[in-house]
């Protein structure tokens, strides 16, 4: 038998389970020996009937008689019998609906149950217990550390861990993965030694440095894979690249703003010009909370670049939030450029600071052909300085004079294949933004071929967004609130799961019938809808109304999710709220508490018991988007939180995930290994 050994030939079962095998793609003695438990139970002791507590799993040793099969009234069998332990005493056995048993006993056999005592009457009873023969040969399933496996389909713990015992003796032959130096230096257990130890533990300890040893091997890789991926971006120097700091410039547009930037904003745009120096290209995640300030970050950032004569991308989701950008990126350069001139102006003895009010365009898929000939045209000869849109922005045809900085806003959106295209247009510098606050060690992981900035604070003095879990009796009173909110001004968000009726999802509510359900309950309200069918224009129109005050409530799907703003909105209402993860409903939130005016956010329920879940609570407890994401990561674990199912990052476990110890001893073995001077803190 060797690890490429077919388990065809090696396991002893059935068609079928060689089947499910295959379908789980384990094929070979090798992949089944990586078919790894996920816990283990300590049944090591074997005790006696009279000296354990009754309702607790135990193990007995002893004698196996007066085996009957039965049938009940109802034709169901039960298989009878009693166990004599090394003591003398005695106890019933019973098991339901496995008549086989009375086929693979007899009685005079010595046994190993495993189970429940509890009282029967007078009598002590052991119910469908789990059993193996005794004797001389060694137990597996009890009387030791059992390994507990993952169960798929037919394949179960107890036939894993008998067809395991075939393969043991190869497990020595596993080869190792990790470099001999990393081992040493960081005390771990072989390969071999570790899954073996998985399989057939001695003891607790072993068990314990055998998971550290995997936990650290995936960790390793993965740190490893993502800094490859750093290294293969900044694989080529470029002298056009280096774009110098101009701190005089930086802090002229902090003088030209209505408040302070928060000391989370100025860190980051340090650490994003101090990168953009390098003459290789930047590869950088910015994340912070909803509100925390990145469009300052991104806006500074593009004033340094346009500053050395380099042109800008600013690419988003969606084309609502292109155009929203578009219209607050130019406000912004605008009146730094007006605060400049009127600075000249009143100082005209002192050197003044060079910067020319930038050319800013929108690329969309849905623009009209000859607009969008006209923006590459200009874009290619350079009279474009900042160009924001959709995908649209990397397509081939889109070539530019000095592409100097790329920025993307919500980094989950934007794969490996848009990337790629970056680097064919010269390879820019890289800045990747997110309002999803993400935990650290996570960010480390799944993005760690970026450099990491956290946007912590919020600039202004927003004031908290009061948030309530509402159940359905109390939707009347919230209603009547909300009425009395728009009385004096304000605006409403409600946002449903699905944007028409699902035969599927009957209780979830949906755009089309939630807006037809507020013009009959607020008849004195203009109600609007929005959602993705929408053709992009209808959406520009829609959001342009409602942030005009033309309309009191926008019915809408969580298309809204990121980066509207209006800030009269005050009160947002998410109908299902259940159907949200915690980061999404925080997204959501966002959209109001942007003014100077109290906001509120209800979270509806469809039922009464949803509106006591302790998941739903946590927003009413919490407003930080950073410890929201790490209870959702506890809860929901990364794939599904993060989109990074198709990301080719693994399963990892959310307790590797939530170790910063792991990741950073991780991260610096990999940087160590592939010659990368980097400090990595967490």
């Amino acid at each position: 038998m060797e690890l490429q050994t077919p388990l065809k030939g090696i396991l002893r079962t059935t068609k079928d389970h060689l089947a499910a095998l295959e379908n789980m793609e384990i094929r070979t003695v090798m992949d089944f020996l990586l078919y790894l438990p996920r816990g283990h139970e300590d049944l090591t002791q074997i005790q006696t009937i009279l000296g354990v507590p009754l309702d607790t799993k135990v193990t007995i040793r002893g004698i196996i008689d007066h085996l009957k099969l039965v049938y009940t009234r109802g034709r169901k069998a039960m298989v009878t019998g009693k166990i004599t332990d090394t003591e003398g005493s005695t106890a019933d056995v019973i098991w339901f609906n496995q008549p086989h048993i009375k086929r693979m006993l007899k009685d005079g056999d010595e046994v190993v149950l495993t189970g429940k005592i509890i009282e029967n009457g007078y009598k002590l009873q052991l119910q469908s217990p789990q059993f193996e023969r005794g004797g001389e040969r060694p137990l597996v399933h009890a009387g030791r550390l059992v390994p507990i496996y993952p169960q798929h389909d037919i394949i179960n713990t107890k036939w894993l861990r008998e067809k395991m015992i075939l393969v043991r003796e190869v497990a020595p032959l596993l080869p190792e993965t990790l470099p001999e130096e990393l081992i040493k230096e960081e005390g771990l257990m072989r390969r071999s030694a570790a899954i073996a130890a998985l399989h057939f533990p001695e003891t607790p300890e072993e068990i314990k440095a055998a998971r550290d040893r995997m936990a650290f091997e995936e960790m390793y890789r993965v740190q490893a894979e993502a800094l490859s991926r750093k290294q293969e971006w900044q694989g080529e120097t470029q002298d056009r690249l280096k774009t110098p700091m101009n701190i005089e410039l930086i802090r002229a547009l902090f003088a030209s703003l209505k408040f302070t930037p928060t000391k989370s904003q100025k860190i980051s745009i340090y650490e994003i010009l101090k990168d953009m120096e390098r003459d290789v290209p930047m590869s950088r995640l910015l994340e912070g909370d909803v509100g925390s300030g990145k469009t300052l970050v991104a806006v500074a950032v593009m004033a340094n670049t346009l500053s050395h004569g380099g042109q800008c991308v600013l690419m988003v989701p969606t084309e609502v939030l292109a155009r929203q950008h578009l219209e607050n990126v130019s406000r912004l350069l605008l009146h730094f450029h007006s605060f400049l001139q009127a600075q000249d102006s009143r100082h005209k003895t002192q050197e003044t600071i060079q910067f020319r009010l930038p050319t800013v365009a929108l690329l969309t898929g849905s623009m009209p052909k000859s607009d969008a000939d006209d923006v590459r045209m200009r874009v290619a000869a350079g009279t474009i300085d900042i160009v924001i849109g959709t995908h649209a922005l990397i397509e081939e045809k889109v070539r530019f004079k000095d592409l100097r900085l790329v920025i993307v806003d919500e980094q989950h959106r934007f794969g490996v294949m848009q990337r790629q295209r970056l680097r064919e247009k010269g390879s820019p510098h890289f800045l990747s933004m997110t309002a999803t606050p993400i935990p650290r060690t996570l960010a480390l992981t799944a993005f760690g071929d970026h450099d990491l900035s956290v946007l912590l604070e919020k600039p202004g003095k927003r004031k908290p967004i009061e948030t309530k879990v509402v159940a359905p009796k109390d939707r009347i009173m919230v209603e009547r609130f909300i009425d009395t909110q728009i009385e004096s001004g304000r605006q409403v968000f409600v946002i449903c799961p699905l944007i028409s009726e699902s035969a599927e999802l009957e209780e979830a509510k949906n755009v089309t019938a939630e807006m037809e359900r507020l013009q009959k309950e607020f008849p004195h309200r203009t109600v609007t809808m929005l959602h993705g069918r929408l053709h992009p224009e209808e959406k520009q129109e829609i959001m342009r109304a409602f942030k005009d005050k033309k309309s009191d409530i926008l019915v809408s799907t969580s298309v809204i999710e990121v980066g509207i703003d209006v800030p009269n909105a005050t009160i947002i209402v998410i109908e299902g709220a259940e159907r949200f993860g915690l980061a999404q409903l925080h997204q959501l939130r966002g959209r109001v508490g942007r003014s100077d005016f109290k906001s509120y956010c209800f979270l509806f329920t469809t039922s009464e018991s949803q509106a006591r879940s302790p998941r739903l609570k946590a927003m009413e407890d919490h407003d930080s988007g950073f410890m929201l994401a790490e209870i959702d990561l506890k809860l929901r674990g990364p794939g599904e939180l993060y989109g990074l199912r198709q990301s080719g990052i693994p399963d990892l476990t959310v307790g590797n995930l939530l170790n910063p110890e792991l990741v950073v001893r991780a991260r610096r073995a990999a940087e160590k290994m592939l010659g990368i001077k980097e400090k990595v803190t967490v």
